[in-house]
Order: structure tokens, then sequence, then C-alpha cells
């Protein structure tokens, strides 16, 4: 990651990680991974979206590592994680699986933590057998599962063929973002952020999106255009919350509460006021509030493998 990927102080700027490893993905995809905390806390993995990195998750690793082994890693493209030659859920769900395997002992849980992409990542997951073996609880933050193009609000018009055709072409752009100027932050802060985000969070939301490779963010845009996932939420099983911002153009809060309706064990739905799309940045309280209630369930998991364990 370059110099000018993340911001370099404030609670933004990511904490050096205690351990880095590279898991390596079913097709040879090399992915970056960080863990922070203490090596035999409870563990948090984390998983970032879409035009995002590692750095992301600095407010939740920062404040969860003082009592939790907090894992997190780069998507393929993004960060630290070389790009490769394939891009789609299916990718998702073999890259998360490997840093799971890579990271964890043999039936140990976690909660694991999605943020857009990532929340899809979680999804695609949901039906293999070592996301069964390792999560505990589940957190899906700012996303959806499907209809991401026809429901985004980014273009401001009224829903329908033009205004779909517009926004994939709008998200799915290959011109280069180019450098972080106050023209890209308004630009970015309209498209992805609540109306009342301060500077800062707006300035570290900047520097993760635009560090993101052209090529990358314009594969990934495919197949999130065509994304479905809704068919995956049944074997979603695990104790799972359900975050979403009131303001978010990119996936509307109709996404968080149609997740929260089709999951199998919701656990809660959290709608923030005011807050856009980047909720771990613009309410990142609430976020690791919502992963600390669910390490409840991770908890009482652990106690009853402790329990049968002779």
């Amino acid at each position: 990651m370059s110099r000018t990927a993340y911001v370099t102080s404030g609670r933004y700027a990511p904490p050096a990680a205690r351990r880095e490893l590279v898991a390596v993905s079913a097709d040879g995809a090399r992915l970056h991974v960080e863990e922070h905390g203490d090596e035999g806390a409870p563990a948090v993995v984390l998983a970032h979206g879409w035009t995002c990195s590692t750095a992301f998750w600095a407010a939740q690793i920062r404040e969860l590592a003082r009592d939790h082994r907090v894992i997190a890693y780069d998507q393929r493209g993004h960060g630290r994680s070389p790009a490769a030659s394939r891009y789609a859920t299916g990718a998702l769900a073999d890259d998360l699986v490997a840093v799971l395997g890579a990271t964890l002992a043999p039936g140990e849980k976690a909660v694991v933590a999605g943020h857009s992409m990532g929340g899809m990542t979680i999804m695609a997951a949901a039906g293999r057998p070592e996301f069964a073996e390792h999560a505990a609880a589940a957190l899906l933050c700012s996303t959806g599962s499907a209809r991401l193009v026809a429901e985004s609000l980014v273009v401001p018009l009224r829903p329908g063929r033009v205004r779909t055709r517009i926004t994939g072409a709008v998200l799915g752009a290959r011109a280069p973002l180019g450098p972080v100027t106050p023209l890209a932050k308004r630009v970015l802060k309209y498209a992805t952020m609540g109306p009342g985000s301060a500077p800062d969070k707006v300035e570290a939301c900047a520097r993760i999106v635009h560090a993101c490779p052209t090529g990358v963010r314009h594969a990934w845009s495919a197949v999130l255009a065509g994304l479905d996932l809704e068919a995956d939420l049944a074997a979603l099983t695990v104790p799972t919350a359900v975050i979403g911002g009131k303001d978010d153009r990119l996936t509307p809060i109709v996404h968080a509460r149609g997740l929260a309706a089709a999951l199998p064990r919701c656990v809660g739905l959290t709608e923030l006021t005011g807050m856009g799309h980047m909720t771990p940045i613009e309410a990142p309280e609430a976020v690791t509030g919502a992963i600390r209630e669910l390490t409840v369930h991770l908890t009482h998991v652990t106690d009853e493998l402790k329990e049968t364990t002779p």
C-alpha cells in the first residue's frame, strides 16, 4: 500500500499489525492478512468493501484489539493483495475461507463482519463448510444481496431503466479517479457518505478509495452489477446483525431491511440516521458496538466447545 493510500494520523490512521501473513486462495490468489491484539483473545474477522482496504477498519481495529484478536485482510486486488485473474462472488467466498483457514485453529470460532462487498463475501461463503466451522456470528454492514444498480440512489433520477443504465455506467467507469482533490472529496462525500460527515472522515475515505487500482475497481463493479446472492441468505444460519445508513445512496436502507427480513437468525437491525454507505468510518462507535454485541455469541459457542471437549 502506498503512503497516500490512507491517512497517517488520527483515529482513522491504521495501527501497526502484531503479525502479517499471506493466505493463499483456491486459485492461487495471494491475500494480505493482518492480525492485531493478543493471540489468545476471542477472534474477530473483518472483510472490507469494494475499493477499500484493511485501512478502512482502523477505528474498529484500534478499539477491538484491546481485548480481541482482530484479523483483517485485503480483498483480491485491493490494498496489499495483488490483482488476480478471477473476479466473482465465488472468488470472494474462496478468499474468506482461505483467510479463516490460515488464521484460525481447526474448530476455532470467530465473529465475521463485512462492510459492503465484505458483507456480500459473507453471504457468498455462508454455505461453505469452512465458514460453518469457524463463524460464530456475523455482521452485515451497509450491504445488499441483489439489485444493487437498480436500487442505487447515486444518480438523482426516478427509478427505471434510464437511471439504472446511467448508474451502471457511473459505477463501472474505467476512468482513473485521479488525485484526492477538494472536488474529488465533494464527489465522494455525495456518493458514499452522509451530508454531515466531518472532513477528517471524508479525507480518510477518499485516500483509501482513490488508492484502489482502476482495473480492479472496474472488474469488481461488473461483478456487483450482476450480483444475486438472495438464495445464499438461507445458508447464513449463524446469529447475524444488520447495519445500514439511512442516507446511504450506494446500498439504500431498503437493502438492510430486506436482509433483516430474509435472514434465518437476524439478531438486530440498526438504522443509522444521517449516515451514508461508509458506516465503519462515519459511525465507528455504532459498528464497533455491534461487533462487540455479537461476541456474546462467540463466548457462548466457545464455552460449549470447552464443555464438550474431553
